[in-house]
């Protein structure tokens, strides 16, 4: 009796593995330049994202009452915005390699009419202020002279120094202009489309570019 012929199909099915650069989950070592975790930072810059904390809040500190704090290093706070000069600089803050966003309505004084995320109104606005999470800080002062980071920091009632900004401590290394700024940050000046950074802890956040938006 014949034997009957097996026939074997053996079937190769090809297993296509994909991995995006920005998918691992290995920690940054200390010395990263750069956070594993990327995405759009808030001002629409590709590269890093906001980070929660604990309590599931992604900001650095709570906005502040700029009415009850009075007149802070010689800047008011105003029932009208002052125009007679007007410039716009922008900061970001990284802590431990996260970023930590600039709350809307710093150096506005409550209580604050929010429209789609943006401060239309406040019983009063200072000469340094924040309408958004962007991080541009407004500066609309009746006199023209140079405004610090310092100044902003003591509108908004957080500290800041080499060691400190908000409530995070830690080594503060701070950029202006992309460039490594390496005295008192209380001192960088706040000039028309100055992009400032500040990284407390590590790893360090390379220096992100940041674009105004039109009018600004």
């Amino acid at each position: 009796m014949p034997k009957a012929a097996l026939l074997v199909l053996l079937v190769l099915v090809p297993i296509s593995c994909s991995s995006s650069p920005h998918s691992s989950n290995a920690p940054a070592d200390a010395g990263s330049d750069a956070r594993v975790e990327a995405g759009t930072d808030a001002g629409g810059e590709a590269g890093i994202k906001a980070c929660t904390d604990a309590g599931g809040d992604a900001l650095l500190a709570p906005s502040g009452d700029a009415a009850q704090s009075g007149p802070v290093d010689g800047i008011t706070c105003d029932t009208s915005e002052q125009l007679l000069f007007h410039i716009h600089a922008h900061l970001a803050v990284y802590v431990d390699g996260c970023q930590k966003l600039i709350a809307a309505g710093v150096g506005i004084g409550p209580p604050l009419t929010f429209d789609n995320g943006f401060v239309v109104g406040g019983s009063c606005f200072s000469w340094l202020h924040t309408h958004d999470e962007t991080g541009v800080i407004h500066i609309e002062s009746p006199v023209q002279r140079t405004y610090t980071l310092g100044d902003f920091f003591d509108v908004w009632g957080e500290p800041l120094s080499a060691t400190q900004v908000g409530p995070a401590k830690g080594t503060v290394t701070a950029y202006l202009d992309g460039q490594r700024f390496t005295g008192d940050p209380r001192t960088i000046p706040l000039d028309a489309h100055a992009v400032v950074q500040l990284d407390v802890g590590a790893p360090l956040v390379a220096p992100q570019p940041f674009t105004f938006p039109a009018g600004l």
